[in-house]
């Protein structure tokens, strides 16, 4: 199916002779499953096996070595290179690459992490539930992270016989398993080095604001705040034995109670603000708090903040809907009040990593589409979705492209904060032009209320590390499928700056 290796079988014996026996059987065929009956693809190791390598004098076995013609080996050399097939189970390029059985006394080493183990076979007496757990968590090696199209990770499974155990769900009958999809490793290439792509890793944005706060309310983009998505009724009710009476059900309804005062909703909203606000100002706290109260109260008494229905046009229930979407209204007016009274953007860069690479990428694998990357440190692009994939071709052929990579596992993020959370964002594509400059590309078919918070805080981050100057010119774009690629790669590669 595509896969670098091949499955593997592990058999648990009691004894080392009864495992010297298993493999006596498969390696004269008396097993009727041929893939495991070469005796070049399977792996013995015990004890006894390990002291006989190490007590041989004369060469037992040749393996390949860097000129590809062989080399013997002998004593411990033998012994490590039994170790080092046992360690390398699954891994390309490595001496266990082709095995496809193990036979073994022992549960192998502590941390065994082979992950094409498909069946484990016991031959021994298992005095204990946590023997079997030990055996089965040589199979239970997850082989990939992806989630499917329903949001979650796709079974994986592992075939085991003669262990018996009741600590974990099992499957039977139902036919075979499918096998997972194959994989490919997603690493940088050493023979494109000249691709690599270098970037700050910045903690957070820090600005520096005006001693006298402003807000012009017509340059706010009016809040829709939607009444059908806050909650304004509770239902309430004891439960008896994990039952509830009908009758015991009592309705709290938020238009029936008192509703709270315009003044205390704009002290809330005030209250937030100067939490995020405070740490960055330099002038005196109590000042800071009575301009942002000011500036609440015009805000909330506004027509930028826009409630349909009856619940917009009764006072009293319009304050409710104000209260329940608090942390909403502070974020909408709060990035207004920032970007007007703000005089400077500093970037906080991470101690530990202030610059990151695309060097830095770990070795990692996907079951996903892969397609080439011929300007890209990494060797290979993976595909998430249609959009994605046209935008590596352009990429890698655009005249005025440098270099690009495709933002995974890279490590580039923008921290953001949406209704009050602080989350991370991860943009598709860096890019660098022949010119030098870098352009941050985000590919999106259908916008959210959530990128509008992404974006707002990317183009701080763009602006702060441009105000530094340590680092070039950065800008940032989104494509939409009413965009052409073509032409904002032509437009980004001759202007210094563009924040949309």
């Amino acid at each position: 199916l595509g896969h670098p290796t091949p499955p593997v079988m592990i058999t648990v014996a009691n004894r080392t002779e009864t495992a010297a026996r298993v493999k006596h059987a498969f390696d004269r065929g008396g097993i009727d499953i041929e893939e495991l009956c070469d005796p070049n693809l399977t792996l013995h190791i015990d004890s006894k096996v390990l002291k006989k390598a190490e007590q041989s004098e004369a060469p037992i076995a040749e393996v390949p070595d860097d000129t590809g013609r062989g080399k013997a080996l002998t004593k411990n050399a033998q012994a490590e290179w039994l170790r080092r097939q046992v360690d390398t189970i699954g891994r390309s390029g490595q001496p266990g690459e082709k095995i496809r059985h193990v036979i073994s006394v022992a549960m192998l080493s502590e941390g065994w992490d082979a992950k094409t183990v498909t069946h484990i076979m016991g031959l021994r007496a298992f005095s204990s539930q946590l023997l079997c757990e030990q055996v089965v968590g040589r199979g239970l090696r997850r082989t990939s992270y992806e989630v499917n199209q329903r949001g979650f990770f796709e079974p994986e499974y592992v075939n085991i016989f003669g262990v018996p155990f009741t600590f974990l769900p099992h499957e039977t009958g139902g036919g075979d398993p499918p096998p997972p999809p194959p994989k490919v490793a997603i690493h940088p290439d050493r023979d494109k080095e000249r691709f690599e792509i270098r970037f700050p890793v910045v903690v957070r944005v820090e600005r520096t604001y005006q001693t006298e706060l402003q807000l012009n309310l017509a340059n706010v983009e009016p809040l829709l705040l939607d009444p059908s998505q806050y909650p304004t009724t509770a239902s309430l009710a004891r439960t008896l034995e994990g039952k509830t009476p009908d009758e015991a059900d009592h309705v709290i309804d938020l238009a029936d109670r008192k509703s709270p005062r315009l003044q205390e909703a704009a002290f809330r909203a005030a209250a937030q603000l100067y939490d995020q606000m405070a740490t960055s100002w330099s002038g005196n706290p109590s000042l800071l708090c009575a301009q942002l109260v000011s500036l609440a109260q015009r805000f909330l008494a506004s027509d930028r903040i826009q409630i349909p229905g009856d619940w917009g046009r009764d006072p009293r229930r319009r304050r409710i809907i104000l209260i329940s979407a608090m942390t909403r209204i502070v974020q909408h007016f709060g990035h207004h009040i920032d970007a007007a009274n703000s005089d400077d953007l500093t970037p906080v860069f991470d101690q530990e990593r202030p610059i990151g690479s695309t060097a830095d990428m770990g070795v990692w694998y996907t079951g996903k589409a892969v397609g080439p990357a011929r300007r890209s440190h990494i060797n290979y692009c993976v595909h998430d979705s249609i959009y994605e994939s046209a935008s590596a071709h352009h990429l890698d052929t655009h005249p005025e492209v440098e270099a690009w990579a495709k933002n995974d596992h890279l490590g580039f993020e923008v921290s953001y904060v949406h209704r009050g959370v602080v989350r991370r964002y991860l943009p598709d594509f860096l890019i660098r032009f022949k010119s030098g400059r870098t352009l941050i590309l985000e590919v999106k078919g259908e916008p959210k209320e959530v990128d509008k918070s992404k974006w707002a805080y990317l183009a701080d981050w763009v602006a702060a590390i441009n105000s530094h100057g340590g680092f070039g010119h950065w800008s940032w774009e989104v494509l939409t499928p009413d965009k052409s690629l073509t032409a904002l790669l032509d437009h980004h590669s001759r202007v210094p700056l563009s924040i949309p």
